[in-house]
């Protein structure tokens, strides 16, 4: 008999092994309470994480180990239902966990219950970190001068200077354009030649805010506004451009809703973070841009009247490439200089057959559009070459165009290269008879505006 008893605690301690080494193998930190709420076991994630010792744990209460908040094991036992997704503080370094803990069932009674620890610590320290990058990324966005616009046309050399007489107001800018005519430029060079140039400079795209998302990053949030809110809150883009310039680009996508949100805003110079009653005072310049024709969507309801003439304090339009055509040369050899480097290319020239060429296109995706026809002559270049001619510049015009081309001549070019080319080309004439708006440009197309914006970044039309 006494035999029988030693085998069977023998088995025991083998079992108890097996369990010990099995939960220890999770990356997970794994509590065990008996039925009264006493430590049974606990794994050595367990102990990294809450930085308590198994002699500090076991057989001791289960809320040993809590810096903050209740204990989910003795809510467990009492319920006999399972919890999941508590968050408190573990240990004496208050980490920061979530906390799912179910109840030990065994041929109906209740044994105890088992907890399973996350760490979200240090992924708080991660995206802690990552919104820091993100917030610094977007400050330094603003890199862009008067200097850095090209050109010598008397169209474009009256546009930026209306810009410069802009920029030594206090006055909202309203950049008109069409899509890649470089508002986005005017408004660097704008924001840097005000008296607001060492404060932050912060580029929001309004097409890409849903109504969701719109009030929290515009206007920021308080603690505990909604599920998942940062502990403490967060400023939206106002209040970190405080004291400089917020660019809001594509300011046509705005919905209805989200309008009167940034009219109230603009009129009353004030603010209300999401889930929070106290007005905030802001001092902010507002550049916005579009492509769209506001006056327009005034006229049909989708653009509110009072916020269009807030806006369009100080209009400058933006002339298209095809208006500029002159400059096409001054832009092909800034572009050759630019990309050279960028590729690690020797000093490349170019012959004046292909500034003709290249005017002879109506650049419906304007400059943008200019400077990846560049990129990519540059790719086409081999390597022992260092002038580029009209056949590196894969143009829809140029092959069209020259003896022998016919519809008889065969095809050039991989399935897949063909479609992309046949797909890019519809881009453009969708987007140049919407006149660059996006939204019209997707209902045309009849996709939705999240698959146009990818087919157009994947084809470099953004």
């Amino acid at each position: 008999m006494a035999e029988k008893k030693i085998s069977s605690l023998a088995a025991d301690e083998e079992n108890r092994q097996l369990l010990q080494a099995i939960i220890d193998s999770l990356s997970d930190a794994v509590s065990v309470v008996d039925e009264n709420g006493f430590g049974l076991m606990v794994n050595r994630a367990y102990t990294r994480i809450t930085g308590m010792s198994e002699e500090q744990v076991l057989s001791k209460p289960a809320t040993v180990d809590i810096a903050e908040g209740e204990s989910v094991h003795m809510r467990v036992l009492q319920t006999r239902r399972p919890i999941k997704g508590v968050r408190m503080k573990v240990g004496p370094f208050r980490r920061e966990v979530i906390v799912s803990c179910a109840p030990l069932i065994i041929n109906g009674h209740l044994k105890g219950s088992v907890g399973v620890i996350h760490d979200i610590s240090e992924l708080r320290r991660v995206m802690e970190e990552l919104e820091r990058t993100r917030r610094l990324v977007r400050r330094l966005e603003s890199r862009y001068t008067f200097d850095d616009i090209i050109g010598g046309s008397e169209l474009l050399r009256r546009t930026a200077e209306r810009a410069r007489q802009a920029a030594a107001t206090p006055a909202c800018v309203l950049l008109r354009g069409e899509c890649g005519t470089g508002k986005e430029l005017f408004a660097h060079a704008i924001h840097h030649a005000s008296d607001r140039a060492e404060k932050s400079f912060i580029r929001v795209n309004c097409a890409s805010l849903t109504d969701t998302l719109l009030e929290s990053e515009l206007f920021g949030y308080g603690d505990g506004a909604f599920t998942g809110a940062k502990k403490g809150g967060r400023r939206g883009y106002f209040e970190e451009a405080s004291r400089g310039t917020l660019f809001l680009d594509e300011i046509g996508g705005l919905s209805i809703e989200a309008q009167a949100r940034l009219l109230r805003a603009i009129q009353e110079e004030e603010i209300i973070r999401v889930g929070e009653s106290r007005p905030r005072r802001i001092d902010v310049r507002l550049i916005a841009a579009t492509n769209a024709d506001l006056e327009e969507l005034v006229e049909k309801g989708l653009f509110r009247k009072d916020l269009y003439y807030r806006l369009n304090v100080f209009p400058i339009f933006l002339p298209p490439l095809r208006d500029i055509k002159s400059d096409i040369p001054l832009l092909v050899n800034q572009f050759l200089s630019y990309y050279t480097q960028k590729f690690g290319r020797t000093a490349v020239e170019t012959i004046p057959a292909v500034y003709q060429r290249l005017k002879e296109y109506d650049w419906p995706g304007n400059i943008r559009e200019l400077q990846n026809v560049i990129a990519r002559a540059l790719i086409n270049l081999n390597r022992d070459e260092n002038v580029v001619e009209e056949h590196h510049l894969m143009m829809p015009f140029v092959e069209a165009a020259g003896p022998g081309k016919n519809a008889d001549r065969p095809l050039e070019g991989t399935f897949r290269n063909l479609h992309d080319k046949w797909e890019r080309e519809i881009l453009l004439k969708a987007l140049s008879e919407c006149e660059g708006n996006k939204a019209e440009a997707a209902r045309r197309l009849n996709m939705s505006i999240r698959n146009l914006y990818n087919k157009l970044y994947r084809h470099q039309l953004i």
